[in-house]
């Protein structure tokens, strides 16, 4: 197993934080990176990333400021939402990554990974293709009952939650990790009325965007369900979509939103 290989960044506003590169265990030209779901660690997609290096992709993890490398921790003091995520880290990424001549043909994510991936797409020269996984719009109308009734009261609460104790306590609430407010409430946004806080361009650019997209929805995941899905890539229509839905017997583990990240042969295999 090739061991992964650390890239240090420092983003434009001071933010250091580092990347898990997995080259391919034989040459080829395909580089995808990685974003992460809310609250989860780089390293934990590690399993992925030697899935996919054995089948000839090389993988660049991104890790998410606040988690896993990322030296800031979110608090009363340090805040941000999904323009600092979008504007500032994942610039400085594939800056990096260019820099070591690994420059990214491939960009995909698991949960808020692969919707920012969609948000971030027409930022990287050369891109061809988006993966995505367990992703799609967080919108409540997108969900099928019953979580639909109840998902608005949750894009209230937890905002309000971040804004009262200065970060959600993910952790204890079983939902993403310590996260800072103005991204919560961005999220919750979404959540609430289906549109991103992203500038005009950026919502323009997905639209424009012609790539070919893999997307895999897991059978028994309620967190990013097919309808959830389609209201995602009817952000990017003019995307070539193909969509794989997994069951438990092809993965070997349940197909919810989460239990694949430890066993992810087939996820492998339905991307590539």
């Amino acid at each position: 197993m090739t061991p992964a290989l650390t890239l240090q960044v420092t983003a434009s506003d001071g933010h250091r934080f580092e990347l898990l590169h997995v080259a391919a265990a034989t040459a080829s030209p395909r580089h995808l990176l990685w974003l992460p779901a809310l609250g989860v660690s780089a390293r934990h997609y590690l399993p992925l990333a030697h899935a996919l290096a054995q089948r000839g992709c090389s993988v660049t993890l991104h890790e998410w400021r606040g988690h896993g490398s990322s030296k800031l921790r979110a608090s009363r003091r340090q805040d941000w939402g999904f323009a600092q995520l979008l504007a500032t880290d994942l610039p400085a990424a594939v800056a990096c990554l260019n820099a070591h001549g690994m420059p990214v043909d491939t960009l995909g994510g698991h949960s808020l990974g692969g919707q920012l991936s969609c948000c971030f797409a027409s930022h990287i020269p050369g891109l061809q293709r988006l993966w995505l996984v367990a992703a799609g719009s967080p919108h409540w109308a997108s969900f099928p009952p019953p979580h639909r009734y109840w998902l608005p009261l949750a894009y209230t609460l937890l905002p309000g939650m971040a804004l009262l104790l200065g970060h959600l306590p993910g952790r204890r609430l079983g939902f993403g990790g310590r996260e800072a407010r103005r991204l919560v409430a961005d999220w919750a946004r979404v959540g609430r009325s289906g549109r991103y806080r992203i500038p005009a361009q950026v919502q323009q650019d997905m639209a424009g965007l012609d790539l070919g997209c893999i997307a895999v929805c897991l059978e028994d995941d309620w967190m990013a369900p097919a309808s959830s899905l389609e209201a995602l890539r009817a952000r990017i229509p003019g995307c070539r979509h193909q969509t794989a839905m997994l069951t438990a017997a092809q993965l070997g583990v349940a197909a919810n939103h989460f239990a694949w990240i430890r066993h992810p042969a087939a996820i492998a295999e339905a991307l590539l």
